[in-house]
């Protein structure tokens, strides 16, 4: 049974740096695809970034150069290090894990990251 719980996250100045990290009960080893998406309020979820086969990566625009996806060698975490916050960033951020490109979607329990300007 999956069950990705996520940790990290809270508040920070603009400018500064948080990491978020998320794991599963046992592995993460047999999830192919890993993503981050936020939501904010009033508005819909968006992907923030994502790693497939733990080197493929991609971003959403509003984040490139600024957030860094990654697992860990055993792939026990799949972690997102936010740099540079901004106040937009200010969101719930949500972990996902796939098993295949398209197949169900895992979600972690959310995560509020909160940027004061």
């Amino acid at each position: 049974q999956v069950h990705l719980v996520q940790s990290g996250g809270g508040s920070v100045e603009a400018g500064g740096s948080l990491r978020l990290s998320c794991a599963d009960s046992g592995t993460l080893a047999n999830f192919l695809v890993m993503s981050w998406y936020r939501q904010a309020p009033g508005k819909q979820r968006e992907l923030v970034a994502k790693i497939i086969s733990d080197r493929i990566t991609t971003y959403a625009d509003s984040v490139k150069g600024r957030f860094t996806i990654s697992t860990d060698g055993a792939k026990n975490t799949v972690s997102l290090q936010m740099n540079s916050l901004q106040s937009d960033d200010t969101a719930v951020y949500y972990c996902s894990a796939q098993f295949t490109v398209g197949s169900l979607t895992y979600w972690g329990q959310g995560t509020q990251v909160t940027v004061s300007s």
